[in-house]
């Protein structure tokens, strides 16, 4: 048996449970990964309440997509890994299917990376998601080039700050968004160009200012809502706002409509389309991980909670002030008899 977070209805952080479970054996095409950290993302938050892409097909249901930890059992099929070897589980499957907030977690084997060199549990845990996810938006989806402008929104976020290093790292020029400027420094820092508080100043204004009129030629939300109609606004000709998240809550409009049909190029994004596109995610390992070798990437974690502090953890990202990736560790020492 091992601790597991469990919820047996939608609802707030409160119907976290860490109950005992029993995790089995690794069947083919599987492996069986001791979860040492857990990256927490808001696909769980939304999972949990019951408003994800995804509804959950049976209660109790488990949580999470992304961890790092060490193999302790291969399932039949599976070559490339064995026991004792440190990797980081990435999300590449449905959580009604499998779910790493856990001790001990069974996971396709597709959905598992070997662990980069000189990463700790903590910074591995962190590092995949945001990366894979700004990477597989911007480059492979966008096309990004060297010299284009980039707006982020919610850039504060891990995704954010991703997108701010990948952005750097083929050579275009990121500008970042955030509502106040209390995270101004942290975000220049980081390495954005230019960062407008969306709070105090016009984003279409600036945009169109800092780019001599041209507009950028990406943009990736993370917000939705209303707002996409000033982002719709900033977009260069032959552009792309690219939509992957809805932090607003609120409806999103197609802003093709309202501003008198424009030639918009906008389309959704999650990073399930790296992820479980074989040839996508090996590009996607290569450059994050050559990014890593070179440190012009970096993990960027948060806050840490414990196991048993989840349904904090989950409590801390619904609130929004972070900088960076929230992670779980998981202790293993062994209890007392």
């Amino acid at each position: 048996m091992v601790k597991t977070v469990r919820f047996h209805e939608y609802g707030g952080p409160d119907v976290l449970r860490l109950e005992d479970v029993e995790v089995g054996e690794p069947g083919p095409g599987e492996l069986l990964v001791r979860v040492d950290a857990i990256g927490v993302n808001r696909a769980e938050v939304l999972f949990r309440g019951g408003h994800y892409i995804q509804p959950v097909k049976e209660f109790p249901a488990r949580l999470g997509a992304e961890a790092a930890g060490v193999v302790e059992a291969v399932g039949a099929h599976v070559t490339g890994f064995e026991v004792g070897r440190p990797v980081s589980v990435v999300p590449a499957f449905s959580m009604n299917d499998y779910g790493v907030y856990a001790e001990r977690a069974i996971v396709p084997a597709s959905a598992v990376l070997h662990r980069p060199g000189g990463l700790g549990a903590i910074e591995a845990a962190a590092v995949w998601m945001p990366y894979l996810t700004a990477y597989g938006a911007l480059v492979e989806v966008g096309g990004m080039r060297a010299g284009d402008a980039v707006v982020l929104t919610a850039a504060s976020s891990s995704v954010g700050l991703a997108a701010i290093r990948t952005a750097r790292r083929v050579g275009a020029v990121p500008i970042a968004t955030t509502r106040t400027g209390a995270k101004k420094k942290a975000l220049l820092e980081a390495g954005a160009a230019e960062v407008i508080v969306t709070g105090e100043e016009d984003v279409v204004e600036r945009v169109l200012d800092l780019t001599s009129g041209r507009g950028a030629e990406l943009v990736f939300d993370a917000v939705a809502g209303p707002g996409v109609i000033d982002l719709a606004k900033v977009v260069a000709p032959g552009g792309t706002l690219i939509e992957y998240g809805a932090l607003s809550g609120e409806a999103t409009p197609y802003p093709g409509f309202e501003l008198g049909m424009p030639a918009l190029n906008m389309r959704t994004y999650t990073v399930h389309e790296t992820t479980t596109d074989r040839r996508r995610l090996r590009r996607a390992e290569a450059f994050v991980s050559s990014g890593l070798g070179t440190g012009a990437f970096e993990p960027v974690v948060g806050r840490v909670f414990g196991l048993e502090e989840i349904a904090e953890a989950h409590r801390y990202m619904e609130a929004g002030d972070q900088i960076g990736k929230i992670v779980v560790t998981v202790d293993h020492h062994p209890r007392p008899m």
